[in-house]
């Protein structure tokens, strides 16, 4: 009888984990389809309860002491920023380099014999949509004299000299589908508008050529990337159309991978699609590099933490919104690490704000950052030890004490961030066309992608205006020596 009372308890303790873990989970579910996606934690003003963990005096104290200072600080910032009266900029002025055309408008009244004295000026902001023109090339022929030969002047080079398409028209339509988002089958019809029939299988022979023309680019903005001293690394998944697979649509969709890494320091990225998501891919692509790599703590990349020189890092941001997710699980303790995260953000903000140097920052966070770190460290392993291992608030703390050496390493190095951010940025792109054109049509088809989104992906970075410059480069690649392509903010 006893042997199946301790049963039953169990079966109860079990079982009310299991229902305690699947309220996490649903919780969570409906906060990413219903609820805001921004992690950041404004901690409330403290109170006695804040901090009634159930954990020694002596570590709280720890605690509260190293960061009593800054908790004030926040709160003064948040309420002097919020008493401030900002005053209305105005209007914004519409930028000079676009076209002005001057409509003049005259009284109805008789003015002659009158002195002009002045005029008023309104500028409207007009739009007239884009057109679709023929260049029509004519090359007169001539006979020489003493019909000793025909003259007749070269034709000038063309991205597809076979094609009618121009280099800014197969620069717009890259442009609309992998910055703007926009389907080829949405601009067809955009086209039919017009009056001009493309075919899908044609426009989608234009991208495909257009793409082998600046392939060079494409490994010459890799080799940059691989001789980089510190990236980002992370993953995003896409559907790919699979020909080799049997049976319906969605049976023969394939799951791939892009493996996007950043140079956050010169304004890099490059796209690299894989079939899988082992480590096969990255293990290729930084087999020469040296360095500092950030990475969301996934364990394909602790590879590369055997490797001498290669030095990994991971990302707080991550392991801030492991606990955002806990909040439900594990209100205070929860609470309480979130609001030390947010005192290492509040530290980076400063530096952003003050514009201050590598070594600057590295003072910095040698001096303010690193003891909040260290003390957290210690209260982060005092309190798992008290807390369910699979609960919420297990695993999040649990992640970030496994990883707490790497999540500290940013702090010793001017250079690097406290987050991944910058790469996830870039991958945000991805994100939005998944949610437009729902797949890729091939392998090949997605490793066309993952060229554009480097391409056009690190225009942006420069701030780049990307259909001029796909344009620019569309025109003279075709006559450039193919062994000489340079990758650069400006073309090649």
């Amino acid at each position: 009888m006893i042997e199946t009372a301790i049963d039953y308890k169990v079966l109860y303790e079990e079982s009310t984990l299991e229902i305690t873990s699947l309220k996490h989970e649903l919780a969570n579910l409906k906060r990413l389809i219903f609820g805001s996606k921004n992690e950041r934690f404004i901690p409330a003003k403290s109170s006695p309860s804040q901090l009634s963990l159930d954990i020694q005096a002596e570590v709280v104290a720890a605690c509260s002491v190293t960061n009593t200072q800054k908790i004030e600080y926040i709160c003064n910032t948040t309420q002097s920023d919020s008493n401030r009266i900002k005053e209305h900029p105005g209007r914004t002025k519409l930028p000079e380099h676009l076209e002005r055309r001057k409509i003049i408008i005259e009284p109805a009244a008789v003015t002659e014999g009158c002195k002009k004295i002045g005029e008023e000026i309104t500028e409207e902001l007009e739009y007239e949509p884009g057109k679709l023109f023929v260049n029509r090339y004519v090359r007169p022929k001539y006979v020489q004299a003493n019909n000793n030969g025909i003259i007749i002047a070269p034709m000038i080079d063309r991205p597809m000299p076979k094609a009618i398409v121009g280099s800014g028209l197969l620069a717009q339509i890259i442009i609309d589908k992998y910055v703007d988002h926009l389907p080829l089958y949405r601009q067809m019809e955009r086209f039919k508008r017009e009056g001009i029939n493309i075919p899908y299988s044609t426009i989608g022979d234009w991208i495909k050529n257009g793409c082998n023309l600046i392939d060079p680019l494409y490994e010459s903005l890799k080799k940059l990337i691989v001789q980089s001293n510190y990236l980002h690394a992370d993953e995003s998944p896409i559907k790919v159309l699979d020909k080799d697979k049997k049976g319906t649509l969605a049976g023969s969709v394939h799951r791939g991978y892009y493996w996007v890494y950043h140079n956050s320091i010169d304004g890099l990225v490059w796209f690299d699609y894989q079939e899988g998501r082992g480590r096969e891919g990255p293990v290729e692509v930084l087999k020469d590099f040296k360095g500092y790599l950030q990475t969301d703590g996934y364990t394909v990349y602790d590879f590369f933490k055997e490797e001498k020189d290669i030095t990994v890092l991971h990302c707080m941001a991550h392991a801030r919104r492991m606990f955002f997710e806990a909040k439900n699980n594990d209100k205070v303790v929860a609470e309480y690490a979130l609001e030390q995260i947010g005192l290492l953000y509040n530290i980076e903000r400063q530096a952003k704000e003050q514009q201050l140097d590598q070594e600057q920052i590295l003072q910095l966070r040698q001096t303010e950052a690193l003891p909040i770190l260290e003390s957290l460290g210690k209260w982060m392993k005092e309190t798992y030890i008290k807390t369910l291992p699979k609960s919420a608030i297990g695993k999040a703390l649990g992640y970030s004490i496994q990883r707490w050496p790497e999540l500290m390493l940013y702090a010793t190095d001017g250079r690097l961030n406290i987050d991944n951010n910058s790469v996830e940025n870039s991958i945000k792109p991805v994100a939005i066309g998944r949610k437009n054109y729902l797949f890729a049509g091939s392998h090949e088809a997605t490793k066309r992608s993952a060229m554009l989104y480097s391409l056009m992906g690190t225009c942006k970075l420069h701030g780049i205006n990307p259909f001029i410059w796909l344009r620019d480069v569309l025109q003279r690649i075709a006559n450039h020596p193919i062994n000489k392509p340079r990758f650069c903010s400006r073309g090649f």
